[in-house]
């Protein structure tokens, strides 16, 4: 471990999983847990839950698992001494400053210094900009109608005439080659070395939430191609899982946030007030995009090109707010392309009116769909009526699918019982709209006998966790002996160990692993989907038989082991004497 077992404790402790999540996805109490859909896959039906009596999460559509290190890890892309220190800075827990191993100090500060050269690059744009060479780039701003604030608001620059300037500035800086390269900023070629191949670009550096400098876009000057030139993949930087503004837009607590195509968009909306502004980065639309809008807002407004390029972007961006469970409206740009053109061309106050007048994304989809058919030929309306019921079977919801088909009978005179026929008859030819079940369980059923033998020791940990209280009635009969995975019994050691002392910690125990496969294995022994019983017998059944299992199955691996291992033989005569005690004995779950 980095960090003393018993601070990284005090730093687990101190961050309440059930706060930290919040803070991340909206989480909505039912039972003794709290649901949301899953930040980690696209769901519509919440199986993501969080359980502030464990201190851990459970997925039950994907599997992962996990205390609230393993959660800032995951969805971070931290390290794990980094979710500790995220989290202790967030706790106010002081850390010592660790002493590194050449290999560890490698390896934990690549990401610091990416960052750091992202930075520096950063601010030689920046200045570049504002020097005489640099006024090309400056002119262009300004006649895009930017003012000085808002060019230092965004941080915006410009690479010069010659690819080697900026590569010649990071390395006086103390960058090496291959750091530089890393980050993206520049390319090896046989004649001219390290270049960068940002020059003769107005330059937008793209920052993540916490407002550290992750890429750059670069919009060339004249006629050059490509038009925009954004920095490849790294390991800092994530076109998926980033939306350039979202470290602006995320505190504008305006209800909203405004998805555009462009920096641009974003900058000249930004500039006008709509501080609630993102864009994609270079690419269409991500569900992991909309899983980030989630944790900011329920509500995104799409301000996409008005050309037919952005309607079928905005149709594609629908469908994935959808899916993510985020409610979507679609503003209307015309007579104007983008934003841009809009906010210059007619100003704030119009463009909040659009805002105020953004459609329904169905009724979007609806009006589209109606450009495609002949509204005069009887046939050609008739197979318009029939595509809007297959879209109203899209709703896996039965109020919300009845309510969208009486608004859309309404707005195209179809009377309701005729529409509501045709959505019914087509569901029962697909088998669409039919509720959308949430999986029973991220693990998967195998039925070889190493399979089952794991199964019942997971499903014997899950069920301990659940409800500590059995310990004590079984405890005479199991031990962490009987738990024959490596992992499994290091973890019943110490679940174990607690609560004979009176303690319960299950998010602690996971912490105790270093490897972070080793620590989401961990959290999955928490989370097995136990089996779902009725009554108080069919209950206590079933859990005798998960113990007989397990004790059968220590027996049987300690059997095997007789001649090869010295302690095997006191376990097979403990064992036998158990299984034969637990075959006569009724274990109560009151």
């Amino acid at each position: 471990m980095y960090y003393p077992e018993e601070l990284v404790e005090e730093v687990r402790a101190k961050n309440d999983i059930v706060d930290v999540v919040s803070g991340y996805v909206k989480l909505q109490k039912k039972g003794g847990n709290y649901w949301a859909c899953c930040p980690f896959h696209n769901e519509n039906t919440p199986s993501f839950s969080v359980s502030g009596n464990k201190q851990m999460y459970h997925c039950f559509g994907c599997g992962v698992s996990g205390n609230v290190f393993t959660f800032v890890m995951k969805y971070e892309n931290y390290s794990f001494p980094e979710a500790v220190r995220m989290l202790a800075d967030r706790a106010g827990v002081q850390l010592p400053k660790v002493e590194y191993s050449e290999e560890q100090k490698a390896r934990e500060n690549k990401r610091a210094r990416l960052l750091e050269v992202n930075k520096e690059a950063a601010k030689f744009f920046y200045y570049q900009l504002r020097q005489p060479h640099g006024a090309v780039g400056y002119q262009y701003l300004k006649k895009r109608e930017l003012s000085d604030e808002t060019m230092h608001r965004f941080g915006l620059g410009y690479a010069g005439k010659n690819g080697a300037e900026l590569v010649q500035y990071l390395r006086n800086k103390g960058f090496e080659d291959e750091l530089i390269k890393e980050a993206g900023l520049a390319n090896y070629s046989e004649k001219h070395g390290l270049m960068s191949q940002f020059w003769n670009r107005v330059m937008y550096p793209i920052q993540d939430i916490n407002h550290r400098v992750i890429g750059f876009g670069g919009r060339v000057m004249g006629d050059g191609e490509p038009k925009y030139l954004n920095s490849p993949e790294t390991p800092v930087f994530d076109k998926r899982r980033n939306l350039y503004g979202l470290n602006f837009a995320r505190t504008a607590r305006s209800g909203n946030i405004i998805l555009c195509e462009g920096y641009m968009d974003v900058i000249a909306m930004h500039q006008a007030g709509f501080t609630q502004a993102v864009a994609s980065l270079g690419t269409a639309f991500t569900p992991e995009q909309a899983n980030l809008l989630r944790r900011y807002t329920d509500n995104v407004l799409l301000a996409y090109d008005s050309d037919g390029a952005g309607v079928k972007a905005a149709l594609r961006g629908i469908g994935i707010l959808r899916d993510a469970g985020l409610t979507g409206k679609v503003i209307n740009m015309r007579p104007y392309k983008d934003p841009d053109e809009f906010m210059k061309a007619l100003g704030k106050e119009a463009f909040q009116e659009r805002i105020d007048q953004a459609e329904n994304s169905f009724f979007f989809e609806i009006r589209i769909l109606e450009g495609q058919f002949d509204m005069n030929d009887p046939e050609s309306k008739t197979k318009f009526h029939r595509e809007i019921a297959k879209k109203l079977c899209e709703f896996s919801e039965e109020i919300e699918r009845d309510n969208y088909l009486q608004a859309i009978a309404e707005k195209y005179f179809i009377g309701v019982d005729n529409l509501r026929k045709l959505v019914a008859g087509y569901a029962a030819q697909t088998g669409l709209a039919k509720p959308v079940e949430r999986p029973k369980s991220g693990i998967q059923a195998k039925n070889t006998p190493e399979e089952n033998a794991k199964r019942s020791q997971r499903l014997l940990i899950t069920w301990i966790t659940d409800e500590p209280a059995v310990y004590g009635k079984i405890k005479k009969y199991v031990s962490a002996d009987d738990f024959t995975e490596d992992l499994y019994k290091k973890v019943a050691e110490r679940l174990f160990s607690d609560l004979d002392e009176g303690r319960f910690n299950p998010a602690g125990i996971i912490s105790t692993f270093e490897d972070e496969e080793e620590q989401r294995q961990a959290a999955e022994l928490f989370n097995t989907n136990l089996p779902r019983l009725e009554t108080g017998q069919e209950r206590e059944k079933a859990f005798h038989d998960i113990l007989l299992a397990v004790k059968k199955n220590s027996y049987e691996y300690y059997t095997s082991k007789l001649g090869t291992d010295v302690n095997a033989l006191n376990q097979v005569i403990a064992g036998k004497k158990a299984l034969e005690e637990l075959a006569k004995t009724h274990i109560s779950l009151e």
